[in-house]
């Protein structure tokens, strides 16, 4: 079983920036964050495994980036810096992460691909 418990969500003006947290209770090795903004469906945002290269949406390269602190093989936390805010970014962001047994496919911004959520930590961004 892991937890997730996010942070660092909060009200920023267009061009502002945010960085969100996410503490790590648990074995994991891939992890995302994924966003969802009233209305819409869940969309993953950036993902990463604990020995490969980040992935992330279209609509956030080159402005957000995901990173982990990690001890030997283990995941202990999850960041996602967040730059050159829009409007558009204003959602609630969650923390997900995935059962190291599963075996197959991983699509790395796709809902399932995960088995663990947080609770989300909400993100406006004001004009």
């Amino acid at each position: 079983q892991v937890q997730l418990v996010e942070s660092g969500g909060g009200t920023v003006q267009t061009g502002g920036s945010l960085r969100l947290s996410c503490s790590v209770s648990g074995y994991t090795l891939r992890m995302a964050w994924f966003r969802q903004a009233p209305g819409k469906e869940r969309e993953g945002v950036a993902s990463l495994f604990i020995h490969g290269e980040p992935q992330y949406a279209d609509s956030v390269k080159g402005r957000f980036t995901i990173s982990i602190d990690n001890t030997v093989n283990t995941v202990n936390s999850l960041h996602l810096q967040m730059d050159e805010l829009t409007p558009e970014d204003s959602a609630m962001y969650y923390c997900a992460a995935r059962n190291p047994a599963r075996a197959g496919l991983v699509l790395g911004l796709s809902r399932d691909a995960y088995d663990y959520w947080g609770q989300g930590t909400q993100v406006t961004v004001s004009l």
